[in-house]
């Protein structure tokens, strides 16, 4: 035998279907966002490594020294420790590191020897 639907049967399974969407909605927008820090992430990341190689060279330092020195001078400054990394890298290309950064670069170069 055959079941009549009444409107009703019909909206709820409308609004089901549309709440199922909407969740799927909901996700892909979460995924998409977190799959954007991701990759903002990895790009920075491999720009604070260079520069942490260079102060390790420059210092000398260990790896987690040299992740100390980019942290105190990105908080003295103000500006985004990847930011403070890309400025070191342009250095290599012949860019002048800014003063702002310089200054304190020197200054936790400094405390480094003073701390030895």
């Amino acid at each position: 035998m055959h079941q009549a639907t009444t409107p009703y049967d019909e909206l709820r399974v409308t609004t089901a279907s549309s709440a199922g969407d909407a969740a799927l909605v909901a996700e892909v927008i979460k995924l998409r966002a977190e799959n954007d820090q991701l990759v903002r992430a990895l790009s920075s990341r491999a720009v604070i490594d260079q520069a942490r190689g260079m102060l390790m060279a420059l210092a000398p330092c260990s790896s987690e020294r040299a992740w100390g020195l980019l942290v105190d001078v990105s908080q003295h400054c103000n500006i985004k420790l990847r930011d403070v990394a890309a400025a070191l890298i342009a250095t290599a290309q012949g860019e002048l590191l800014p003063e702002r950064i310089q200054r304190e670069l020197h200054r936790a170069l400094r405390r480094l020897r003073d701390q030895r």
